[in-house]
């Protein structure tokens, strides 16, 4: 039997006769009509009990058998996503700029680019980050692990948050960043991350630590 992440699939409920479901990786919830068309294609092929949108924008194909693991991903042509295990899931991101008239910054291109360095990327314990281009924030930043939101004056950096079973609302780390600055502060967090974190979650780092501290190391006034 899989366990949970091998060859991409994610084991349902249920002791027996267990079916799985794919994810694949769809960078920032941009997909093409080829795509879609796609998953439509291998869905009917393989009879697949449902096809669901997740919360990080990904589609998942759920009601697979264990042994057509292989065929459906050779078929997609697509990246497995990271849905599971201590690493940077998926990136939720809004339109920010390029479709909202609300967006002050540009949260796709961001997003972007955070998806190319992070999905995936192991780490001491599971990370969300979310990037939205206005202080609504669409992409739910209060409960990201990371995340930035877009003001007309750069951008806002928060840690800490998560909506798990101990949910915390994220704090802000610092703000009014420009784009490069605020890609070189994701980095610099995610290190002391690394460095620091006892395998938690980066909001209880935080409370174990301080914020204030954490923000003193990092040299931010």
């Amino acid at each position: 039997m899989l366990k949970d992440g091998e060859k991409g699939v994610i084991r349902q409920k249920g002791k027996d006769d267990a079916t799985y479901a794919v994810a694949p990786h769809i960078p920032c919830g941009i997909v093409s009509p080829d795509q879609l068309r796609r998953l439509a294609d291998v869905a009917e092929k393989y009879n697949v009990s449902m096809l669901k949108i997740t919360s990080a924008a990904r589609v998942a194909v759920i009601g697979i058998q264990e042994d057509q693991g292989d065929d459906i991903w050779q078929e997609f042509g697509m990246v497995p996503g990271h849905a599971t295990g201590l690493c940077v899931r998926s990136i939720k991101v809004c339109p920010g700029t390029t479709c909202c008239r609300l967006g002050q910054q540009d949260s796709l291109e961001m997003g972007m680019e955070l998806d190319k360095v992070y999905h995936g990327m192991v780490l001491p314990s599971k990370m969300k980050m979310g990037v939205s281009g206005c202080k609504i924030q669409c992409a739910e930043n209060c409960i990201k692990d990371i995340s930035l939101y877009g003001t007309k004056d750069g951008w806002t950096v928060m840690v800490g948050g998560n909506g798990s079973a101990r949910p915390r609302l994220a704090d802000v780390l610092i703000e009014n960043l420009s784009s490069g600055d605020a890609v070189e502060m994701v980095a610099k967090v995610i290190e002391y991350y690394k460095a620091n974190s006892k395998r938690e979650r980066m909001g209880r780092m935080i409370e174990r630590i301080g914020l204030d501290t954490i923000k003193a190391q990092l040299k931010i006034d």
